[in-house]
């Protein structure tokens, strides 16, 4: 199958099966999300609703985060992983969107990826869903399932490559909703371990005895 075809059968398919799609973080802000996304790192989203109701109680908004103590934060957040430099992730970034942008989450890439604890995809992430922007997140479902589906080509070894090759190969209007189609894939049938190939409506055309 070409890769074009392969393309136009997958978005087909969540299309019709998955019209309407979101993040299974809860939130109920720009700031909550972005406190939910640098938790989520490493760990399942599970956990991390978990623990965010009663962390956004003691810490509402950006400034009450930007004013936490290290340690007080910590015993919200113990049990999340790298809970340590995730608590000062949190405060670092809070004083960071205080300190240069009047206490207001940004929306360009070049700023939220100057915030401590936000990289390439997290800042992705906030783009898409926040601000609604064309953007896709490649997290460690999103590479996988990508290259399983041979929807990239072998060279794409890095996230930035395979977002890049996403980009290029969705249309603009889908991007949003490409991540999470995704990435819930990759969550629940294509598994790191033991993919649920049998379940996998993609199974007849997928290359996985060539592509690991």
């Amino acid at each position: 199958m070409r890769k074009k075809d392969r393309y136009s059968f997958v978005l087909k398919y969540f299309q019709k099966e998955m019209p309407k799609v979101s993040s299974e973080l809860k939130f109920s802000s720009t700031y909550e999300l972005l406190v939910a996304v640098i938790l989520s790192a490493q760990c399942t989203d599970k956990r991390v609703n978990l623990v965010t109701p009663e962390l956004f109680k003691a810490y509402p908004n950006i400034k009450a985060m930007a004013e936490a103590k290290e340690d007080d934060l910590y015993r919200y957040i113990k049990s999340v992983s790298y809970p340590n430099a995730k608590a000062r992730h949190l405060i670092g970034m809070a004083q960071k969107v205080e300190e240069d942008f009047q206490g207001e989450v940004p929306q360009e890439m070049e700023d939220l990826i100057k915030l401590p604890g936000v990289g390439r995809k997290t800042a992705n992430v906030i783009r898409a869903i926040a601000f609604e922007k064309p953007s896709i997140a490649v997290d460690t479902h999103v590479y996988r399932v990508s290259h399983r589906l041979g929807l990239v080509s072998m060279t794409a070894n890095t996230p930035f490559k395979v977002e890049n090759e996403l980009i290029n190969n969705i249309p603009e209007h889908l991007l949003r909703d490409a991540h999470h189609w995704l990435l819930l894939h990759g969550r629940y049938t294509c598994k790191s371990r033991k993919p649920l190939c049998m379940d996998c409506p993609f199974k007849e055309f997928c290359p996985k005895k060539e592509i690991k």
